[in-house]
């Protein structure tokens, strides 16, 4: 796997539904870990992941999933809503020197019903990452193939 997009980028304040922080969340336990079962069952395992994501902006670049490496179409994991398309693919996160793997989790704005980001947000699925806060500068790696 080829990573030579290297982007720089802030953490930014997400609106904390994958998460479940939210007090307007309609998923208390948060979105991701919801659709992580299902996302297991389309041959994508994440439970080595933290449930949430880590919302990334890379102003003035904007993110585009070329190819991405999973994408799943018409997954219905909540009752309450329609069915949904998600991609993904492989990345790497640096954050105070240490290197993180992960997954651009991108829910298809084709099918997704709300929670919106502009094209320079990205939300990253990776491990829990202490010291990360707000405004955090990091270091992205992409598949260039993908991204």
């Amino acid at each position: 796997m080829l990573f030579k997009n290297i982007i720089k980028g802030k953490i930014v304040k997400g609106y904390r539904v994958a998460s479940g922080i939210s007090k307007n969340s309609p998923y208390p336990s948060g979105s991701i870990k919801m659709q992580i079962p299902y996302f297991k069952k389309l041959g994508l395992d994440l439970y080595n992941y933290y449930p949430a994501t880590l919302n990334i902006n890379i102003f003035p670049k904007k993110f585009e999933l070329i190819n991405p490496e999973y994408t799943f179409r018409n997954v219905k994991w909540f009752a309450d809503k329609p069915a949904e398309d998600f991609s993904f693919s492989a990345c790497k996160i640096i954050h105070k020197n240490k290197i993180y793997e992960g997954y651009v989790y991108y829910p298809r704005p084709e099918t997704k019903t709300a929670h919106f980001h502009d094209e320079s947000t990205i939300e990253i699925i990776t491990k829990y990452i202490k010291d990360v806060y707000y405004s955090s500068n990091i270091k992205l790696f992409f598949n260039s193939n993908e991204v």
